[in-house]
Parts: C-alpha cells; structure tokens; sequence
C-alpha cells in the first residue's frame, strides 16, 4: 500500500492520520509530507537529519495506490514542482489538488504534469480549518465521523470545488509571488 511505502522510506512525519477510511480500499493521511529528505548523517546510510522541505499539515486520500486528493500548505510557490516531481507516479490523473502557498497574493491555477492545482493564499490559521470553511463543510457534517472520514468528506466537497481563479502558467504564477514577512513576535518572551 502506498501510505505503507511512504512509512517505510520516512516521508511521513507529524502523523494525525494514517489509515482507511469506512470505504474500502479507500486510505486517509493528514500530517507533513516530505519533499526533501534531510542528508545522511556522516558515516550512515539509514540516519538522515530532519527533512529540508515538507508539504505542511498535508491531507490526502489514496485510492486504488493512487493519491486522488491533495491539500496543504507550501512555504513558497517552488516548492511545487518538487512535490509533483517526487510524487508524480502516485498522483492519479483525476486528483483533486488545492493547495494553500504562503507566497502568493492572489488565488490561482496551475496545470503540472496533467493536473490543475488550485492555489490558495495562506496568512495564518491551520490548514485543516481553512480548507474545512473554504469548502463549506460545517462541523456538525464532521461530528461523529472517523478521523479518516472527515478526510474523505473533504474529498468529496473539493470534487465539486469550483475556482474562479485564472489558470496560468508556473512562470505566470511566479510572477505573482510575494514576499512573506513572518511577525517576529512569537514564542516565549
């Protein structure tokens, strides 16, 4: 199984959920995804220091070994490709992908490798809860379901998603970036 795969070569971290969903066959993740494995540490093979690059608060559902939805939160826009990249080969050509990037202004879409993700501003807040009220799911739809369901429930209301977003090229969509100023007040004082 594909999540199993991706346990095994240590590209899921910050696990929330990992399992299937009350639809056979139908499996659910949300946790961090790894882009960029970190580099070997000296004289290993196997230890690895933290990841360099992750697809954050990452939710997705695989189907048939297939990751048919894609959701999460990328730093900057660059990072895209790196994830259509390394997981190309997973990604069924039908995936329902919108993806919340900290580095653009304004809503867009892109088309990689056949499929057109739905790129969404991101200033603060958790991803879980922006995608959830971007989708209209209210939480009484969620209350009593299982973690992995609620994933599939937004599975299925991202499927009748429509952005009014311009689809544009990556090079457009670089254009669009903006520069990120995190607010340095944080943490313990």
């Amino acid at each position: 199984m594909l999540l199993e795969t991706y346990q095994a070569k240590g590209l899921l971290t910050v696990t929330l959920v990992n399992g299937q969903t009350s639809t056979p066959g139908v499996y659910a993740y949300r946790g961090d995804l790894v882009l960029k494995e970190g580099t070997l540490r000296e004289g290993s093979t196997t230890d690895r220091r933290p990841p360099e690059a992750l697809f954050i608060h990452s939710a997705l559902i695989i189907e048939d070994d297939k990751i048919k939805f894609i959701n999460g939160l990328l730093p900057t826009l660059n990072l895209l490709p790196v994830f259509v990249e390394k997981y190309k080969t997973d990604i069924a050509p039908d995936a329902t992908a919108i993806v919340y990037v900290e580095n653009i202004g304004k809503s867009l879409q892109v088309e990689l490798e056949g499929v057109t993700y739905i790129l969404l501003p991101f200033k603060d807040g958790l991803v879980w809860n922006e995608i959830l009220e971007e989708l209209y799911i209210e939480k009484s739809e969620l209350k009593n379901q299982s973690a992995e369901d609620k994933v599939a429930i937004a599975y299925a209301a991202a499927k009748t998603y429509k952005s009014k977003a311009p689809l544009v090229s990556f090079a457009e969509a670089e254009d669009n970036t903006i520069v990120v100023v995190k607010d340095a007040a944080v943490g313990a004082i």
